[in-house]
Order: C-alpha cells, then structure tokens, then sequence
C-alpha cells in the first residue's frame, strides 16, 4: 500500500484544512467552526461549515463533506493520489520511498517525459519553417493562426523515415527511450528504427497535470491512412484513460460545473476559441469508463457534443448505454446533437458561438435520448411490436445498478409508454384505435369495449380529495410547529432539517433562522428562539404555529424523545409527500382529461390516504 492510513492522518492532521478551504470560500469564525455560503450550489446564508477539530467541511443545504483530499478532489479535480501528493508537500510530510523496482521504473518515466518535451519543441519548430508550410496551409484554412498553434502547441512531423529520431540524439537521447515513449518504431527484418509519425499535423496531448506523454498526427495529404494517428500504448500514455485538452479545462469545467465532450482535436480547439474553455475530446475512440469517471470529477453531468451524423448518433447511443451501470444519484450524462452535417468546428464557424450556446444549454438528458433510440421512426401499430419496446426499455432500467435511479428510470419509461401508446384509448369513441377486453369475465369471441369511464360521484370525490395539496401544507406545518416547540431538533438533526421541502417561504426562512443559530453556537431554547423570531419579523408565523402544538409529558428527557420520534416521522412524511407531488399532479390531469377507470386507479392509488388525513 502506498500510502498507509497513518500516514494519511499525518498529511491532513498537519492540514490547516480552514486555510485550504479559505482560498475559495469566504469564511467567518463562529464559535470553534468556520462558516461561509457553500461553493458547490448557490444559497445566500451560510450553510457550509469547516472545522480544524475534525480535518472536515460539510454543507447542510447540498450534503457535500469530506476530507482535504475530497476538497481538491471537488474543487480541482484531482485523483486521491494527485491529492495526497499535492498536501503532502504543503504541509513538509515526506512520502514513503517505493521499492528499488518502483524507483527504477518513476525515473524511467521522468526521463521520458523529456525526451517526449523535446520531441514536441522539434515538432513546433518544424511548423514555422519551410517543411512546415503546407501544414500551416491547412491551419489557415481552418481559420486557426500562429497564436492558436501556439496555446495548443501545434505542430507538424516532417517527411523521412528518422527526422526526428536524427534531431533526437544530436540531445543523447537513445533511440531505445524514444521507441519506448512512443515516438519511433523499432527495427524489423527489413527496416531499421524508423520515426513513428511523419508529414502530419501534430496535436500534443497531456496528462492531467499538463504534461506532454504523447501525440495525435493528421495527415495532410488525400490518401493518408488513417487521417488521424495517436502515438501507441506506452508506459506513460493509455488513451483510453486520457481526455484532450482535459488538463486545461479543467479548471473552468469545475467552475462552470458543466463540461463539454467533443469528437476530434479541432472541434476542442474551435470551442475552445468560442469560449468554451471546458470543451475535451476522446482520443479518436469511442468514450471509455475511465474517460467518464474522469468527466465526473469536474461536473456531474457531461454534454456530449456529437456531430449530426450517423455515426454521432452511433457514438451518442454508446456513450449512453456505457453511462448505465455507472450512474449514481446527482451524476448522469446530456447530449447536445448538432445539425446535420455539422461539427462544433463548422457550426461556430457559420453560425457563431450563440449558436452553439443554445444546443448545449438545450441538452438532451440521457433517458430521453435513450427512448429516442428505441423509438424514433419506428412502427408500433401492433401489440408484439409494444411489447417489445417495453422489454427493451426494461433491459436498460435493468443494467442501472443504482436502485433509486433505476426505479425513477422505470417510472419515467412507464409514463412515456402511458403517454406515447395507452393514452389514446381515451380518445372519443369515432377516433379510437385502442380497445381492451370488457372487464367482468370472459368476452364473447369478436365482443370488445371501450375502456371503461368512472361515474360522476367517484370523479368528484377523486377531484376533491387532489385539492388535498394542502395536506403537504399541513405537514411542512406540523414540522415547523415541532421545530418551534424544541428548537434543539436544530442541532440534532441539522442536515435532515437543511434538506426539508418547505415550499412555505416563512416557514423556509423559519428553517434557515434555525439553523443560522444552531450554527453560531447560541442556546436553542424555545423561549429564546421565538423571541428572536419575533425580533425579526415572524410574530404570524409564531402565532400560527403555536396552535398546532400540544404540550408532551412533564420530565424533560421524555419531552426530548418523543418530539424526536415525532419529528422523524413526520419530517419523512413530508419528504415522501414532496417525492410524490409531482406524480399526483400527473395522475390528476391525466384523469381530468379522460375519467378512465385505469386514470382513475392510477390517480386513487397516488392520492391514496396520506399520513396527515
């Protein structure tokens, strides 16, 4: 193990862990804590607490927390090692030597690292000499100039089998680091050691420290097979583990919590150029697991940005299907489809950046391009065909291996199915194409009914008893009521009390009363607290909620337990309502609209009795 959890103790208790997080957070001292409003969502009263007591920060509105090593991690992006190493040398701890073995090879790399930095100085001083002069051709004829080959270091391989390998040992580079770096080929039975790429368009590519470990080649004449070519598989460069321009966008990718996916070199670039600083691309293959996870680490839903081909709807679908096992609650994936015929490189070029704006923040989610694959110009006038639509849906609900996403996922489909195929059979009897067997036993050969519509009675009490929004009302209130009457509930219960679906803006601002105060330390007790709510405008809302409560036993301890218990329960109660709001309100316009006894079940069965009845 590299890094031994004493040794990881040492590195964060050596950590001012306020220090590190005070230079993006604006932080107050309260008490022995330090607060400030959260960096990773927008609030206007603090919510995000940093302690050097426990090496931890934890905001109660959005649930983030963790170490020194997951700040970087959140707020830079880097990986655990890159992390600890980083922390490591601030605070002078020293990291434990590696094997013989382990030293040989990490000086191995090192040495590489500069023979790949001298190949990439060649390589772009090739581009502004002569040799260089139909390259610099294609660049201008793609808009780009000198100071873009410049930022992304552009370059350009001459012609001859070992242009570079002769520049290479005129520095004692031999030629066994430069195959092993990837940039020569060795020798066969007929041919001697010769130069990996030549008479291309050179494109470093980085780690995601920013080092140069290796390079992508387009060939500049008709016939070059392939067009694109990356340097091999070597001890510093997997290009399934690797992004384009990642190094560099990932800074603005963590500020904007978005990133872009594109599919080549020069779509990154003419992004990049339009302003989209966090624009990446793969390597010249289909998105791989590492190069998700990599995505993640900057923001939590990617926009993949694919061409208006065929083959970006094939890339799109892969990307999605690879996005199943792997999603996780609050990470997904968007996909951002361009024109016809179009690149970002072509559609910023004739229709500008807002052009481009407008297809990204217009990004698809990855369940609606998945049911776009499924159904999209497809017939589905029989039943077979229906059913087999829905098995394929199921399959892809089945390869989500979050539970709680898969079961939304399962829910989402349903109703798409609901919407797309069985809501026509409400439709007026001349106009239906739908029809299911009469209920009540078996039907007589070729004897079919229209679906079956409730009564006016069942239809008025079902639409009575939806105007029963008022019982989540009901309940945000009986919660805040128990939060009135023991404050303390405050603090014990901080991060389920911040996450609270109040839709009340006085009780919210009752909320964040409380938790501003349990916050800075102050004595929580009830007298105190509706003082203080008094003080700053709150008497109704007191006066409102002081009506709901009813006095609990006499001894303090079971007062404690019991409004404990009861906030729990109805603290869950409220969340599940808040969970389900959005459903019933589907369930209710959909019987509305056509009064079916299936509308009807589905609408009873959301609606059906709440704990506040």
């Amino acid at each position: 193990m590299r890094f031994p959890p004493n040794l990881l103790d040492e590195i964060l208790r050596r950590t001012d862990i306020v220090q590190l997080v005070g230079r993006r957070v604006k932080l107050t001292r309260k008490g022995q804590a330090f607060w400030g409003c959260c960096p990773f969502h927008g609030e206007k009263s603090p919510s995000f607490k940093v302690e050097n007591a426990r090496h931890r920060y934890k905001c109660f509105g959005c649930g983030k927390g963790g170490d020194a090593f997951r700040w970087l991690a959140e707020t830079e992006g880097l990986s655990f090692p890159e992390a600890v190493e980083r922390l490591a040398g601030e605070a002078g701890v020293e990291l434990p030597k590696w094997s013989p073995e382990d030293e040989a090879r990490e000086e191995k790399k090192k040495s590489l690292y500069d023979v790949i930095e001298a190949a990439c100085d060649f390589f772009e001083d090739q581009l502004r000499a002569n040799a260089g002069a139909e390259a610099r051709d294609y660049l201008r004829s793609r808009g780009l100039n000198g100071e873009v080959a410049k930022k992304f270091r552009l370059g350009y391989a001459p012609s001859g089998n070992a242009t570079l390998i002769e520049h290479l040992k005129t520095k004692n580079i031999t030629t066994d680091d430069m195959i092993a770096a990837g940039l020569a080929r060795p020798a066969s039975e007929d041919r001697g050691v010769r130069d990996f790429f030549f008479d291309r368009l050179m494109f470093p590519i980085s780690d995601a420290r920013g080092r140069i470990v290796a390079f992508g080649g387009r060939g500049l004449t008709p016939d070059a097979k392939p067009k694109y070519i990356n340097t091999g598989e070597t001890t510093l460069f997997s290009k399934g583990h690797l992004l384009y321009n990642f190094a560099a966008a990932r800074a603005p990718a963590i500020k904007a919590q978005s990133i872009v996916v594109a599919e080549g070199y020069m779509d990154v670039i003419a992004l990049v150029r339009a302003g989209f600083e966090h624009a990446v691309a793969p390597l010249g293959t289909a998105l791989t697991e590492d190069q998700l996870h990599l995505l993640w680490r900057t923001a939590p839903e990617p926009v993949m940005a694919f061409d208006g081909d065929a083959a970006g709807l094939k890339a799109a679908h892969r990307a999605a299907h690879l996005a199943l096992p792997h999603l996780k609650p609050g990470y997904s994936v968007r996909f951002a489809f361009l024109p016809s015929g179009e690149d970002p490189d072509s559609l910023l070029r004739t229709s500008g950046p807002a052009a481009m704006r407008k297809l990204l923040d217009e990004a698809q989610p990855l369940s609606q391009v998945l049911w776009r694959a499924l159904t999209e110009g497809r017939d589905f006038s029989t039943p077979e065909r229906r059913a087999g639509l829905e098995r394929a849906l199921g399959e892809i609900v089945s390869a989500i291996n979050d539970g709680k996403i898969a079961d939304y996922y399962r829910r989402d489909f349903d109703q798409k199915v609901f919407d797309a195929f069985k809501r026509r059979a409400s439709a007026p009897k001349a106009e239906r194409r739908d029809w299911k067997p009469r209920p009540g036993g078996p039907r007589q050969p070729g004897r079919y009914a229209p679906v079956e519509t409730v009564s006016p009675a069942v239809k008025a009490s079902l639409l009575a008893r939806s105007g029963r929004s008022g019982a989540q009302r009901m309940k945000e209130a009986e919660v805040a009521a128990l939060l009135l009457e023991e404050p303390e509930l405050g603090t014990r219960h901080a991060e389920l009390v911040a996450e609270l679906p109040f839709s009340d803006p006085s009780l919210d601002r009752l909320r964040h009363v409380l938790l501003n105060l349990a916050a800075s330390g102050s004595s929580l007790e009830k007298q105190g607290f509706e003082n203080h709510l008094h003080r700053l405008g709150l008497s109704e809302t007191v006066a409102r909620l002081s009506t709901r409560t009813n006095p609990g036993p006499a001894d303090d301890e079971a007062i404690s337990d019991a409004d404990d218990a009861r906030f729990l329960k109805a603290a869950g109660d409220l969340r599940e309502m808040a969970e389900l709001g959005p459903q019933r309100a589907q369930a209710m316009e959909r019987f509305k609209s056509d009064g079916t006894e299936e509308s009807w079940r589905e609408a009873q069965r959301l609606l059906g009795p709440t704990r506040s009845d």
